[in-house]
Order: structure tokens, then C-alpha cells, then sequence
């Protein structure tokens, strides 16, 4: 499944498709476009029905309810993710290399167009629709966090990391990923970074993650001279 698949807001979501899965993607393909145009509140069925097709019934068979198909997009992006952290050697590779491969894939999904959108409707919708915001988080960021945490629980098993707090250490660096570049995609103050650039700050994240900053042999409380 192509969980950053690039939303294009100026043309409808149509396609050609029989099957199940495939008939799911268009609608949650088409459900991305409405809420990023038209944010949460403002959008309903009825425009992704004019967008992908179909019936009201389908689709409240299929997710149930507009809440439901937006937590149901959110999972779809976040599975994209977390696929980085779900190969068969993730507890047991070399964390750094785990690390990098989680930081590059969620840098790519974080500044996509779809999740922007989302990220935007949600956020301008939280007071008013707290169960989203919770259903955002949960299904989003949380489960990301959740999944590192493990990974980093393992590694400290292995003896490959000090005792740290597994929790608070896969916020950080989770953290480190989003920092200002994702706050400027969303202020649409500069574009998504291409592939060189994620490469770039991917590494950087986990180079300064997993050894920090602090100058070999500095003493701490001391001024330099």
C-alpha cells in the first residue's frame, strides 16, 4: 500500500478499480482531498461520493462514519511509517541502521501533501472535535512513538544502548524529525525537502540521537578557553 501517495487538490480522485482494497484506497484517496480542501467540519460524504463514486451506504459500511474515515486515513499514512520498523530484523539490526531507515521514512510521510492537509484539518478542528485530535495522535505519531519505544527497549536488551527511558527517548527523537522543517511545509514557507535533503537530516538525527553534541573531552561547568 503507497501510504504517501501524493494528493493533487486540482483534479478528482477517479479510477478504474474492482476490488475491494482497491475501491477502500480510492475512497480514502478521495476522503484526503475533501478534508484538505474543506478542513473536517466543512466536509462531508457527499463530496467524496462526488469525487470517488459510489454510495453513502458503501462507504458508512466500509469506515462507519466521516470520524472514522479520517482515523482510517491517518493509519493508512502512519502504516507507511511504521513499515520502516516492521521488518523481520528490527529488533535485532543495528539500531543506527533501524533509526535511519524509520527517520528517512517518516521525514518522507510527514511533509507529504496528504498528511499536511490532515495535519492542518486537525489542528483547526481539535477544540471543537477533541476525539479527533485523539484519534489523530493515537493512530498517527502515538503508535510511531509506541513502536520505537520498543525498538529502543530492545536494543537496550542487547546492551547496544545505556538504561534510558525508552518512552521519553522515542519522543525526542521522533521530535527531532518533525523540528521546524515540518512546521515550515506547513506554514507553506518552503516546499517538501527532496531526497538528498531526508538523507542529509535522517543521518544528522540519528548521529546526534545516539552520540549528542558535547566535544570529546569537555568538562562539563567549565567555560572553554
Amino acid at each position: 500500500m503507497e501510504a504517501n501517495r501524493v494528493v493533487n487538490s486540482d483534479h478528482p480522485v477517479r479510477r478504474r478499480r474492482t476490488t475491494p482494497e482497491q475501491k477502500r484506497a480510492d475512497i480514502l484517496d478521495a476522503a484526503a482531498v475533501v478534508f484538505f480542501e474543506r478542513g473536517f467540519a466543512a466536509s462531508s460524504i457527499d463530496m467524496i461520493i462526488e469525487r470517488v463514486g459510489g454510495s453513502k451506504r458503501a462507504i458508512y459500511k466500509e469506515f462507519g462514519n466521516k470520524e472514522a474515515l479520517f482515523a482510517a486515513l491517518v493509519t493508512e499514512i502512519a502504516d507507511g511509517a511504521l513499515a520502516a520498523l516492521d521488518t523481520p530484523d528490527s529488533k535485532s539490526a543495528a539500531l543506527d541502521t533501524v533509526l535511519t531507515r524509520f527517520a528517512r521514512s517518516l521525514l518522507t510521510i510527514y511533509t507529504t501533501p496528504k498528511l499536511i492537509g490532515l495535519y492542518r484539518a486537525v489542528v483547526t478542528e481539535a477544540v471543537r472535535f477533541p476525539d479527533l485530535a485523539s484519534a489523530f495522535f493515537d493512530k498517527g505519531p502515538g503508535r510511531a512513538a509506541t513502536r520505537l519505544e520498543g525498538i529502543l527497549d530492545a536494543a537496550r536488551a542487547r546492551g547496544e544502548i545505556k538504561a534510558i527511558d525508552a518512552k521519553l527517548a522515542a519522543d525526542h527523537f521522533i521530535g527531532m524529525l518533525r523540528d521546524n522543517l515540518h512546521l515550515q511545509v506547513v506554514l507553506c514557507l518552503r516546499p517538501p525537502p527532496d531526497t538528498a535533503e531526508i538523507e542529509a537530516r535522517a543521518a544528522a538525527a540519528v548521529t546526534i540521537f545516539l552520540t549528542g553534541i558535547e566535544a570529546p573531552g569537555h568538562q562539563k561547568g567549565k567555560r572553554a578557553r
